[in-house]
């Protein structure tokens, strides 16, 4: 059995005004697994998500990363060993493509022989020939091509874990099945430990090793795609996947 990498132990958060995004949620991320969080717009997905880098923190409950307390990194720290893509990438506009990849390796005090390196090999990995793309800008490329960007990017420090927050989701539809192929074939060639936020179900039956549907601050079933599809035993599960089928025909 693989180690857990990430873990959620009775986690809930509460914002000012006592709005409550997340109620007493428990979760395990394995190492190499893909977990994908989906849910309705407000159900506390992206919260949940983002409690794993420390860009949010519980108010209660604990989160553990590689077997440690959360609170016990360095928010600096972590960051820069996790990889992390948002929607439409969020890459620096005014920098070139080379340097938007090197940023994190730049930070970590890399030499500029082996950030070059590594730029040109991730570029390769994701099938964006670097002697075409290392001096372009953010505004000369593609939607599908700035999020291979970030993807590079999110990758460049080795990192163990890869947070997603809905990296497809501003995409086209044909884009959007290009990426994910791409980041299929990525996740079978480098065995990362990843959390995925989307709303579009097909994409988590796709993506997920396993599916964590949140409704209202909570996981209501967490099951591989086959488990969850031959067996919802919540009443809003239920919907969902009535709904998947009736699209699906």
């Amino acid at each position: 059995m693989n180690p857990i990498v990430l873990e959620a132990q009775e986690v809930s958060k509460t914002y000012p005004g006592g709005i409550r995004a997340l109620r007493q949620i428990n979760l395990t991320v394995a190492a190499g697994e893909t977990v994908v969080l989906i849910g309705e717009s407000g159900c506390g997905k992206t919260t949940l998500l983002r409690l794993f880098n420390r860009l949010e923190e519980p108010s209660e409950g604990k989160i553990r990363i590689r077997g440690r307390p959360s609170v016990s990194w360095n928010p600096i720290d972590l960051r820069r060993q996790t990889g992390y893509v948002q929607q439409e990438g969020g890459l620096l506009p005014h920098w070139t493509v080379a340097r938007n990849v090197a940023l994190v390796p730049e930070l970590l005090g890399w030499d500029r022989e082996r950030r070059e390196r590594r730029v040109a090999e991730l570029l390769d990995l994701v099938d964006l020939p670097p002697d075409l793309f290392l001096g372009r800008y953010p505004r000369e490329l593609s939607g599908g091509q700035r999020q291979r960007v970030a993807f590079a990017r999110a990758l460049a420090a080795e990192p163990e874990v890869i947070l997603l927050d809905e990296p497809f989701g501003a995409l086209d539809a044909l884009t959007r099945l290009d990426l994910q192929k791409a980041f299929l074939s990525l996740k079978r060639r480098l065995s990362k430990t990843m959390v995925l936020v989307t709303h579009d179900l097909e994409e988590a039956f796709r993506l997920g090793d396993r599916i964590a549907v949140m409704k209202g601050g909570e996981i209501l079933q967490i099951e591989t795609p086959g488990r969850l599809r031959d067996n919802p035993t919540h009443p809003y599960v239920k919907t969902l996947l009535a709904r998947r089928g009736a699209g699906s025909r």
